[in-house]
């Protein structure tokens, strides 16, 4: 079988006190090979074996892809263990402090923040393409009445490339390209709020040339046909924030999806369509639906908090707590923080009595102040809080992933841009073949 063993030479540029290079070598029966390791602007290091498989005949094996770089990428940081998170290199907390979510969007896309005449442009774009062609409406006719919003929703954006074919074009020029990031970017929020009517059985309300983005999609969701709708700036300001802090969030399952569909050179609506798929699940963008959903078994057994809290610690107990942790980040959520405090403006503004809500609070504080939950960092995440707002806000709890793809869309469209400016070959993952080998081919009475 051989030996194998890694040694790393690492060279030095003192002038710039920077490791500049590195090599990873191992030896597998005798043989040597050698590596080049790349190491990020945030002192990530990675080594580099594309050629593995050339040079030696194996390849590595990573089930869930937690230990392999599939691409080199300058859109979004994190770092989990100290629970930091960049977008090109400006922090989250500031940029949720500060910036507009159309500027977020367009940091994501095209590197830097716009210029005030360059967003207005971006705006003025953008709001020409929030109308949704009519015949739109009967794909409509054809989803049955309980369907769920994110089937709906994969749907719509992939038809999105039956009505605008020049999408199609693999080879489109930069200016081609700006008009279907923008068609995207338009359309997208009009589309969920039809999902949104076609729920409550209500007429779709149209988009307004004198409102912002988050306005428009706020009235075209709440609003009435005959009557526009004024919301409280806490509720708008948390609106904000949601979308800001789901724009990105580095190589997840939806992401890596819409890039690795993207790298077959499919069009920006088909790959946006399959990384609503992958956003579809339990276990990614469905979370935040999971912990209302789990909120409202515990409020159908009693709402008794302490006694969900101590089946959480049992080990022996199936029950666990959704909204709590996070897979990458070890320390904390730098999103949960901050939109916290937004949580909390919100409910104070509306007012809401909610038995579902108290029980959330209450799950709330119990973690931050309980020793169990603080040495195993277990606290509330942005899937928790989310939850709690769009609730408090009057969404439905199967509308919460479809709100996590509104603001996800930004980041998909940066990631599957860039795939596509770095000319990145198609994805092809290899495995380890473990089924039967060389069986003779039976006839029907040896079956």
């Amino acid at each position: 079988m051989g030996c194998f063993v890694i040694h790393f030479y690492i060279f030095v540029n003192t002038h710039r006190n920077l490791i500049m290079s590195e090599t990873a070598s191992f030896t597998l029966d005798g043989n040597k090979f050698e590596f080049p390791v790349i190491t990020g602007t945030e002192n990530e290091k990675a080594i580099d074996i594309s050629k593995l498989r050339d040079q030696s005949g194996y390849i590595t094996l990573d089930p869930g892809f937690k230990n392999t770089g599939a691409t080199k990428s300058a859109i979004t940081f994190l770092d989990g263990e100290k629970g930091i998170l960049k977008y090109r290199g400006y922090k989250i907390e500031d940029l949720a402090e500060k910036s507009t979510f159309l500027e977020v969007a367009y940091l994501l896309i095209f590197g830097n923040l716009p210029s005030k005449e360059v967003l207005e442009q971006f705006r003025t774009d953008i709001k020409k393409q929030m109308m949704v062609h009519e015949d739109m409406k009967m794909f409509f006719s054809g989803f049955p009445s309980k369907s769920h919003p994110m089937g709906q929703l994969s749907c719509l954006v992939g038809a999105l490339s039956a009505f605008y074919p020049e999408s199609l074009n693999p080879n489109q020029s930069e200016e081609e390209e700006y008009k279907t990031i923008i068609n995207l970017l338009g359309k997208m929020p009009t589309i969920v709020s039809w999902i949104q009517k076609k729920s409550l059985g209500h007429p779709v309300v149209y988009p307004k040339k004198d409102l912002g983005y988050i306005d428009n999609f706020m009235n075209m969701i709440f609003g009435e046909v005959n009557c526009d709708k004024i919301f409280d700036e806490a509720v708008l300001d948390a609106m904000r924030i949601l979308l800001i802090l789901h724009a990105d969030h580095e190589q997840n399952c939806s992401t890596s999806t819409v890039r690795i569909v993207g790298s077959s050179n499919a069009n920006l609506y088909a790959s946006v369509s399959a990384g609503i798929n992958a956003l579809w699940g339990p276990l990614h963008g469905g979370a935040n639906q999971a912990v209302i959903e789990m909120l409202e078994d515990i409020k159908n057994d009693g709402g008794d908090v302490e006694k969900y809290l101590a089946k959480a610690k049992d080990k022996n107990d199936p029950f666990r707590l959704m909204g709590f942790g996070h897979r990458v980040y070890k320390n904390f959520d730098p999103r949960a923080k901050i939109i916290k405090k937004a949580c909390d403006d919100v409910l104070e503004k509306l007012g809401v009595e909610d038995p579902v809500l108290d029980i959330a609070k209450g799950l709330e504080k119990a973690a931050l102040s309980d020793q169990y939950f603080i040495d195993r960092k277990l606290y509330p995440n942005v899937d928790f809080y989310s939850g709690i707002i769009y609730r408090a806000l009057g969404f439905k709890s199967d509308m919460f992933t479809v709100l996590f793809a509104l603001g996800r869309l930004p980041g998909w469209i940066a990631q599957w841009k860039e795939m596509r400016d770095n000319k990145e070959p198609i994805g092809r993952p290899r495995q380890v073949y473990t089924g039967e080998t060389d069986r003779t081919y039976p006839d029907d009475t040896q079956r």
